[in-house]
């Protein structure tokens, strides 16, 4: 048995075809199903069941692809420690990003890591909060950068930046002239939200329950991108991110009317790592970056 054939078994157990899996691997067919027959000759089990029409897991061979996955991620563990050793600024870093951050911060601050840490591969993967912090947990990602607060004690948590939102309207709308808003003013607004599973929905959801304003359930979109259009559209308003906002005729981005920044409905995005991570330097010091970077764009 060795780690090859182990990343052929997990290959076949996610394709689910023999083909795909032998050129995900970059070998031939008649290698992969070769080196598949010794490693059950070598366990004694049956991993795969072959049909003419598909290929299907025994019960003991989903067993033996989980801890296979395991194996494997601990073995990449074992060639990042080693390569973190020689370079701790270098070498791989699996980042995770919520969808309504990814577009608008993404673009300002990669340029200034690959300038302050030249030999470092960032690997971008971009998911809602659920999906990107179950994989951080389970060493898939080596960091997040989502929406605060995470509820994890086995996470380090370092604050970025809050930006703002601001009310989203059509330049049509009655209150598209105001210079600032109030929750008075938007108190009986219907608000176009993001779908289900988006963390930006349920703030935007608190801000509504606050002001009285209430959600347009005819509607739900799944990017900041379709709510912006079908506000220009005027359909309707929405709440928007500052870092997203982008100047597009037909819209109109209006501040809310309080004291401080402080005051005004916003949401604080952080990044996020394992505690036990061997990363953490790394991190420190993205971390510093990462809010100089910010700090330019939102004032």
């Amino acid at each position: 048995m060795n780690i090859r054939d182990l990343k052929y078994l997990v290959a076949v157990a996610e394709c689910r075809h023999f083909g795909h899996a032998a050129e995900l691997c970059h070998v031939s067919q008649p290698t992969l199903s070769t080196q598949l027959k010794k490693l059950e000759e070598t366990l004694d089990v049956v991993l795969i069941e072959r049909t003419n029409r598909q290929v299907v897991l025994s019960s003991v061979g989903e067993k033996i692809v989980a801890q296979a996955k395991r194996v494997l991620r601990e073995v990449d563990e074992l060639n990042r420690i080693a390569q973190q050793h020689r370079d701790p600024f270098g070498g791989d870093l699996r980042l995770g990003v919520i969808p309504t951050v990814a577009p608008y911060l993404l673009p300002r601050i990669l340029g200034p890591i690959r300038k302050h840490f030249p030999k470092l591969r960032i690997q971008l993967n971009e998911g809602q909060t659920t999906d990107i912090s179950a994989r951080l947990r389970a060493g898939e990602l080596d960091a997040v950068i989502l929406a605060l607060p995470i509820f994890d004690d086995r996470a380090e948590v370092r604050p970025l930046y809050r930006e703002a939102f601001y009310f989203t309207t059509s330049t049509q709308h009655e209150l598209a002239n105001r210079k600032q808003v109030n929750e008075r003013d938007i108190a009986s607004e219907q608000m176009l939200l993001l779908e289900d599973g988006h963390c930006l929905r349920d703030q935007a959801l608190a801000v509504c329950e606050g002001a009285g304003a209430v959600e347009n359930t005819n509607f739900r979109a799944t990017s900041l991108e379709t709510l912006r259009q079908m506000v220009r559209a005027n359909v309707g308003t929405t709440l928007m991110p500052e870092l997203a906002i982008t100047k597009i005729q037909g819209v109109r981005y209006i501040p809310f009317n309080k004291p401080t920044r402080a005051d005004a409905p916003h949401r604080e995005i952080g990044l996020c790592w394992r505690r036990a991570s061997s990363r953490g330097d790394l991190l420190e010091a993205m971390t510093v970056l990462l809010k100089s970077a910010v700090g330019e764009v939102l004032h």
